[in-house]
């Protein structure tokens, strides 16, 4: 059983990280997996093919993807959203891996593999959805619009009123370079429904096979040690916060700040990691220990580790690793009741997930775990490293898919 990963970006972070963390638990099974990347580092594993690991090479991937999105500059009130066409890529069926590999599995592909080059595939496909964009007409997540379920057109991210514009062009050339042998995978229930429901794999089996972190990676470290090395306050409650980018659209971020007003005691400290989250803490009226944009994993499972809770405010996510993480780290998550995040925490188990998308509630469930007496916020803690290692570690879910694997290639 010889796999083929696709996943465009670097191995470090973002859903590249979650194809990556998937291949080693899949050679620790015993699968022959190789992993291919446009990222420029293979992370010392030979099994990692990298793509970008020069600088003439990671320039011909810049000017592939803005090559690709050239059509995107005729709409000129465009939100300013990541958006991708599919139209950029480089032939991976002439790749020695390729030709090897007897099933192929596609991630985060964006810059990577243009979607006309799926035409010339031969051998069964699954494709993980990390986001919404594989059935959208271009859109990573669409925030409110369902107009992916009829072929999209009159896109309000491009702010078009042409039901012919580019968004529907999108759509087509996915419909048509989609081969019969692909299986489309959901890392929740919530992205599988939506795909389910789209034009573009409305012919198409979509199931839903967890995302995974790395649960001995992300374990936990005894709080009070966590604090201290990190330079926090050990007689404080602190709430943790963050993403990649805390302020991208779906974040949520706003909710946060007003779920913070309504939190009136003087025993709170806000921790925060990501990029651009010192500017957006400026309206919170309590403590802030800014991290900065954690690149590597012992710098995140410290903070997670020091937190008595992570604050999830996301209007959208196809799964939400960091909620993930952080109950492998044993921490609690408050987040709403919806997308993503909805599969990952057991409501007032390991956390609470809050009513869609009520800044009150939300604020509600940071004091309903904060107020909980030791012994039961101790038994949160065991539940949600529990939840964690149980569903979503890597070997667990490498297994699904290595079910999933022979039962196509038979």
């Amino acid at each position: 059983m010889k796999v083929l990963h696709l996943v465009a970006g670097d191995l470090s972070r973002g859903a590249a990280r979650g194809a990556y963390w998937l291949h080693k638990a899949q050679r620790e099974i015993g699968i022959h997996s190789t992993l291919v990347t446009s990222g420029r580092d293979n992370l010392g594993e030979d099994s990692v093919v990298t793509l970008g690991a020069s600088n003439i090479s990671r320039v011909k991937f810049a000017l592939l993807n803005r090559l690709g999105n050239l059509p995107t500059l005729f709409y000129r009130k465009r939100k300013p959203w990541i958006f991708n066409t599919g139209f950029a890529g480089i032939d991976f069926t002439k790749l020695p891996e390729y030709r090897e590999a007897d099933l192929i599995h596609l991630h985060w592909i964006n810059g990577l593999v243009a979607m006309r080059t799926l035409r010339k595939v031969k051998k069964p496909i699954i494709w993980t959805m990390r986001d919404m964009w594989p059935l959208t007409g271009g859109c990573h997540y669409a925030i409110g619009c369902e107009r992916y379920q009829t072929g999209c057109g009159e896109c309000p991210q491009l702010q078009s009123k042409r039901s012919s514009d580019l968004t529907r062009l999108v759509v087509a050339n996915k419909r048509v370079s989609l081969p019969e042998q692909l299986r489309v995978l959901g890392i929740s229930h919530w992205l599988s429904e939506c795909a389910s429901k789209s034009r573009i794999f409305a012919d198409f089996p979509v199931q839903t096979i967890s995302n995974n972190i790395d649960t001995q990676i992300f374990s936990p470290v005894d709080q009070q040690t966590a604090r201290q090395i990190l330079g926090l306050p050990t007689d404080k409650k602190i709430i943790l916060v963050g993403a990649q980018r805390v302020t991208d659209f779906y974040k949520g971020f706003g909710l946060f700040i007003e779920a913070m007003k309504r939190i009136q005691r003087d025993d709170i400290h806000v921790l925060t990691f990501g990029r651009e989250a010192n500017q957006a803490m400026q309206p919170v009226d309590h403590t802030v220990t800014h991290l900065g944009f954690l690149a590597d994993a012992l710098s995140l499972r410290l903070a997670y580790s020091a937190a008595d809770l992570f604050l999830a405010p996301s209007l959208m996510d196809a799964f939400g690793k960091t909620l993930a993480e952080s109950l492998s780290c044993g921490t609690p998550v408050v987040c709403f009741d919806a997308t993503g995040p909805r599969d990952i925490v057991d409501h007032q188990k390991t956390g609470y997930k809050a009513q869609p998308f009520e800044a009150d509630d939300l604020a509600q469930g940071i004091e309903w775990v904060l107020n909980l007496p030791r012994e039961e916020y101790e038994l949160l803690r065991r539940n949600s490293r529990e939840r964690a290692v149980t569903y979503f570690d890597s070997r667990v879910i490498a297994k699904q898919y290595k079910k999933l694997y022979a039962e196509m290639l038979r």
